[in-house]
């Protein structure tokens, strides 16, 4: 089989679970992965034959895909602020608008050093990596309550050459909490899917990334956000800063929570795609 000829195998094989663009786009995924070539090269070299081995993975991926297993577990990789993280059923993936929300972070750090910043429920390590690369003087620390998560998380810390400071942490349990020290910035992409939104959720979210990580009881759906914010209330420094990703349905909600207890300027911020994705509060 050729290059070429696989493009149009894999487009053909999940055509009838992806569209026309979205079906192309995982079909190169799949294809640099298993030769590690890029796009223009696969052009160039269209009628290059697959070994056999590349044939045998090539099959395996498109079993999975069939499944609606997400091709970056299938590819064990993905990209975030221009890094390429190993990713595993044991995080999220990543997704573009944490991005919106570290570059928030970013631009309102610009010309301050030696910030001590924290990720409360890390996952790959994206969002900390993420800050550490773009603003080098910070000291970075990030917990996770799941030690595979954190694997995964030090995996990408090692090949990104960033040094990061991970914890194993419950975000939950006050007492753990409370042995951190203080910072200028916390930051936190908390579970905040409620367990009946699960239904209109595409299955290969729900079926194959970590429960984890994404669902809270629909009798609290802020379950995270309250314990969260009483943490900020006494770990960040005066003039600190909170940063959360928010459940678009919910954003209202978070902010008169902050505001409830001592924040101000609190904002919130819609995504590319126009839904409240983010907020932010100051203590004084």
């Amino acid at each position: 089989m050729t290059i070429q000829t696989a493009f149009t195998y894999i487009t053909g094989a999940i055509g009838e679970l992806y569209d026309e663009r979205e079906a192309a786009n995982i079909a190169h995924i799949v294809l640099e992965h298993l030769t590690g070539m890029n796009k223009l090269d696969r052009i160039v070299h269209k009628t290059k034959i697959l070994t056999p081995d590349q044939n045998t993975r090539l099959k395996t991926a498109i079993e999975a895909l069939q499944r609606v297993e997400p091709v970056q577990y299938i590819t064990g990789s993905s990209w975030f602020y221009g890094m390429e993280l190993m990713v595993t059923r044991d995080v999220l993936i990543p997704r573009p608008e944490t991005e919106e929300l570290v570059e928030w972070i970013v631009q309102d750090a610009a010309g301050r050093h030696r910030l001590h910043m924290l990720d409360i429920g890390t996952g790959s390590g994206c969002i900390p990596l993420a800050l550490k690369k773009s603003l080098h003087s910070a000291q970075v620390s990030a917990i996770d309550v799941s030690e595979p998560a954190l694997t995964v998380a030090r995996i990408n810390a090692a090949r990104q050459r960033l040094e990061i400071n991970f914890f194993r942490m419950d975000a939950l349990d006050t007492a753990q909490m409370a042995e951190l020290p203080s910072f200028d910035v916390i930051v936190s992409n908390p579970p905040y899917i409620t367990q009946s939104e699960q239904t209109d959720m595409q299955e290969q979210v729900w079926g194959f990334e970590p429960t984890l990580a994404l669902f809270v009881p629909d009798n609290d759906a802020l379950l995270f956000y309250r314990h969260i914010i009483l943490l900020a209330k006494n770990k960040l420094h005066p003039g600190g800063a909170l940063y959360f990703e928010i459940n678009e349905a919910l954003g209202k909600e978070v902010v008169a929570l902050m505001e409830e207890h001592g924040f101000k300027k609190v904002i919130l911020k819609q995504d590319m795609f126009g839904k409240d994705r983010m907020v932010k509060g100051e203590l004084d």
